[in-house]
């Protein structure tokens, strides 16, 4: 049976992940969450999006008990974040000359990556690019518009996905009772 994870904002930067019986504090973008999202507004963009693939840092740790496609963090991996350039919203090597984030970073918070399926089929110049979900600060400080869990989170989390799960991200609760007579 396919379930999907649900990420409820709780208002602002702040939310909660449940699948299954799973549930987990969770950060969001520092503008919160928006319908529409645009390159550089700092929202986590509302919707039901596939979970393409797991990045991992190997030299940090194995791969976690995961059954999505994995692939390893090289120090030349990078994501391009530039609206101007035809590899918008893809994976890129660096050197890069086009605006892009790094996937390799000094601090632990792309130690595990999951690569969201947002404005990726195929990408739309100035849609929102590098949404992900990913290892979150020690005190959930607010991301560009990611979805971060605490490492240990994570991990549980990877080893009860299914590879057919999708992301449903809401604004807030949804009552699915029933009203009137």
């Amino acid at each position: 049976m396919r379930m999907d994870i649900q990420v409820i904002s709780k208002g602002g930067s702040t939310g909660t992940l449940t699948y299954g019986k799973l549930s987990f504090p969770c950060a969001l973008g520092k503008s919160g969450i928006i319908r529409e999202k645009r390159e550089g507004d700092h929202a986590t963009p509302i919707g039901r999006y596939p979970l393409r693939r797991l990045l991992f840092r190997a030299d940090k740790s194995p791969a976690p008990d995961c059954n999505l496609l994995t692939q390893e963090i090289k120090p030349s991996d990078g994501w391009c974040d530039d609206p101007d350039n035809t590899l918008y919203n893809r994976p890129v090597e660096l050197p890069f000359d086009g605006r892009h984030e790094k996937i390799w970073r000094d601090d632990d918070l792309y130690d595990f990556v999951v690569v969201l399926g947002h404005n990726d089929s195929p990408p739309v110049p100035g849609m929102g690019s590098c949404i992900f979900m990913h290892i979150a600060q020690s005190d959930y400080s607010p991301t560009e518009g990611c979805i971060a869990l605490k490492k240990q989170d994570m991990i549980l989390l990877l080893s009860e996905l299914s590879p057919e799960s999708h992301i449903v991200i809401h604004p807030k609760a949804v009552n699915t009772g029933s009203f009137g007579p």
